[in-house]
């Protein structure tokens, strides 16, 4: 499957360069710098409501522990991950939740990279090293590439993740529908998709009734300002509660024809626009 993205990205690459193709949207960031600099091209850098996040199965030992779901968070350095597995086209985030999306607070400081601390939490939890646990990657180069760097910081605090590479087929099959593994590497691609830590049957098996509770009031307020208020205090529980190891949020990156006009600077859902597209 690594075999095959790479010769997409190239089929890709070499289409823009021929003029076969007028504009790509979601380019990978590796193929970028050979756009940079040549006057007939634009390269557009877009924010997006994707999440990308080291998933935990909240429901299976030891994870079920806070103490060792923090650990794992401080053991990764996101600028280190965001740099090796998008070539530095992300945006550090600390909780489910993006810049630019209506109600986010930087969380980015309840978790940080502090490798000494997940030592102490390891100890803390009673759990002795090295700790093995399985991390499960689907296809994409993002979750290849940044689970071997994820796995070499763990490896630095005493957790041994074993990397098991699988097909989508089998991530949705098992990680997503059978809950069947310990942590994943995934990118969430959906803009309002916070309620789906209000479902305790969902893939990471989080049951908080205290986020249930204020999900129930972010659905049922009518002022603004209040939802505003909620939304953040349930960014900073999801962070406390380290449900996962909040990595970064994507940006879509755009090469196009730099004569086409009504590219999308800012993408909150997963799609394009053609209505708004002209030629100048």
């Amino acid at each position: 499957m690594q075999k095959n993205t790479m010769m997409v990205a190239a089929a890709i690459v070499a289409a823009l360069l021929a003029g076969d193709v007028d504009a790509f949207p979601r380019v990978t960031p590796r193929s970028v710098a050979q756009f940079k600099g040549l006057p007939r091209y634009q390269v557009v850098v877009s924010g997006s409501r994707a999440k990308t996040i080291l998933a935990m199965n909240n429901g299976r030992k030891p994870l079920t522990d806070v103490r060792v779901r923090r650990a794992i968070a401080a053991a990764i350095d996101r600028k280190a991950v965001i740099q090796g597995a998008a070539e530095g086209y992300g945006v550090p985030i600390g909780s489910h939740y993006v810049p630019g999306a209506f109600g986010y607070v930087d969380t980015t400081g309840i978790n940080p990279y502090d490798p000494a601390k997940a030592k102490s939490l390891l100890e803390e939890a009673g759990i002795r090293t090295p700790l093995e646990l399985t991390m499960t990657l689907p296809p994409p180069p993002y979750a290849r590439q940044g689970g071997e760097i994820i796995a070499a910081q763990l490896a630095q605090v005493g957790i041994v993740a074993k990397l098991q590479n699988v097909e989508w087929a089998q991530w949705l099959s098992g990680t997503y529908g059978n809950k069947n593994y310990d942590l994943t590497l995934i990118s969430h691609v959906e803009p309002f998709d916070l309620g789906n830590f209000a479902k305790p049957d969902y893939y990471w098996a989080y049951n908080s009734p205290k986020f249930n509770d204020l999900f129930n009031q972010i659905k049922n307020s009518a002022r603004p300002a209040d939802r505003a208020k909620l939304l953040g205090d349930a960014q900073r529980l999801l962070a406390e509660d380290s449900v996962h190891a909040f990595l970064y949020s994507n940006q879509w990156i755009t090469v196009a024809n730099k004569n086409l006009k009504g590219l999308w600077k800012d993408m909150p859902v997963f799609v394009n626009d053609l209505s708004a597209l002209s030629w100048s």
